[in-house]
């Protein structure tokens, strides 16, 4: 018996081997779980379907993965489609991932001070707002003692170089997770978020990951980086039965990055250098 044989859920938002989604979802199905799968929509043009094609290359030799669906978080009836297709395929639902988020490019190059008004407006619906829109939808397919876990990063709490925009949304997402918590606790629905260190990823690489990764080896106090295999274990905790008592929470996975209030050993390795 696996940590969730007889569970399942939602994983929203791989892109391909390298998300930190699909590193929780593999994880997951190990422990026996059953997972519906969402990937980007492709484009009309794109005959080859790449957005699809990465997560199904994924999925489809999962005997667990039982379906993979088009969702854009922008349209209501892309995220009711989705928890159509939950309820048939699995009645309730004991775990909803949620991995989304967009900035575009050419807001992020820019100093927060010059993000654009529609280029702020799409990145708060996208990554923050969307969260909002898919528990509302899974809402009613909700077990007891269910749970929400969404991907927060460090740059919603503090100000990080080069995340800008995208830590503003970051923030309305951590304060959305919590209301969330509020309005499902009720219903037996935890709702928690999973902050993670530095990873090479897609969004990750959109993000300046490689300067990070760098910094948090010399500041955090485990002096190293941080690997999907610990995301993973830390997020289906959350997302299982032995986090049953948790919600609302902040769970960092950063090598204790986040406590510092100073460089730490780096700052003593700066003096040594002078």
């Amino acid at each position: 018996m696996g940590l969730f044989s007889g569970k399942k859920g939602l994983i929203l938002g791989v892109a391909n081997d390298h998300s930190i989604a699909w590193a929780i979802a593999q994880r997951i199905l190990e422990e026996g779980g059953e997972c519906g799968f969402s990937h980007l929509p492709d484009r009309p043009d794109d005959e080859r379907q790449r957005n699809r094609r990465r997560v199904a290359l994924l999925t489809d030799p999962q005997p667990q993965a039982k379906f993979l669906l088009p969702m854009d978080v922008s349209k209501d009836e892309d995220i009711r489609a989705i928890a159509a297709r939950a309820g048939q395929e699995f009645g309730k639902l004991d775990f909803v991932l949620h991995s989304i988020a967009h900035a575009s490019l050419e807001d992020l190059k820019k100093d927060t001070i010059e993000t654009s008004r529609e280029g702020f407006k799409m990145a708060m619906e996208i990554s923050a707002y969307s969260l909002l829109a898919v528990a509302r939808e899974v809402r009613s397919l909700m077990a007891p003692r269910s749970a929400l876990l969404t991907l927060t990063y460090y740059g919603g709490e503090r100000p990080v170089p080069g995340y800008n925009v995208m830590g503003i949304c970051k923030a309305a997402l951590d304060s959305a997770m919590k209301y969330l918590a509020y309005d499902l606790g009720p219903q037996g629905v935890r709702v928690n978020a999973l902050s993670a260190g530095p990873l090479r990823t897609l969004a990750g690489r959109g993000a300046g990951v490689d300067d990070m990764l760098g910094l948090y080896e010399q500041i955090a106090p485990l002096q190293r980086n941080i690997t999907h295999d610990e995301v993973a274990r830390s997020g289906a905790f959350l997302l299982s039965d032995m986090s049953d008592g948790i919600t609302g929470e902040i769970l960092h996975v950063d090598g204790g990055y986040n406590i510092m209030g100073s460089p730490g050993r780096m700052l003593d390795r700066i003096k040594k250098s002078t």
